[in-house]
């Protein structure tokens, strides 16, 4: 498969979308040490008393983002391996692949940064168009065995 060029592409993607969700989920991190907002009693306790063991507004953001992330990374990396297989050109899944992940680190950006709208939107939509294009070339590739 990893002579496959297009699942080459796919999987160098795929790897840096998996990559930027470890990112977030470190910067999270990080921002829970620095607002002492602790989501367990225990690291509560490690890390000053039971007061720290509470919600805060800029961990919870950082936690939709990571949310975000997962709601549509996990079925982009599905879709773009089915779509690989269906023998795309290798140029037009590299544009599919790229657009997906630039839509998807701008809308990590604007999350985190709290952007002014509607910018986490329209790089939420500019990531949803090529997961689209690809489920339709999937279900095209396939509708002879349906």
């Amino acid at each position: 498969m990893i002579r496959n060029d297009v699942f080459s592409c796919f999987v160098f993607y795929g790897a840096l979308l998996l990559l930027k969700m470890y990112i977030i989920a470190v910067i999270t991190g990080q921002v829970r040490l620095r607002k002492k907002a602790f989501a367990n009693p225990e690291d509560a306790l490690r890390h000053g008393g039971l007061q720290f063991h509470r919600e805060d507004p800029d961990v919870e953001r950082c936690r939709r983002a990571h949310n975000n992330d997962m709601e549509n990374i996990f079925p982009f990396l599905f879709l773009g391996a089915m779509y690989s297989l269906t023998g795309p050109s290798l140029a037009v899944a590299r544009l599919h692949f790229l657009v997906f992940f630039l839509g998807r680190v701008l809308h990590s950006v604007a999350y985190l940064l709290a952007l002014r709208a509607p910018t986490r939107s329209l790089a939420y939509i500019v990531a949803q168009i090529p997961c689209v294009s690809m489920a339709l070339q999937i279900l095209v590739a396939v509708a002879a065995y349906a």
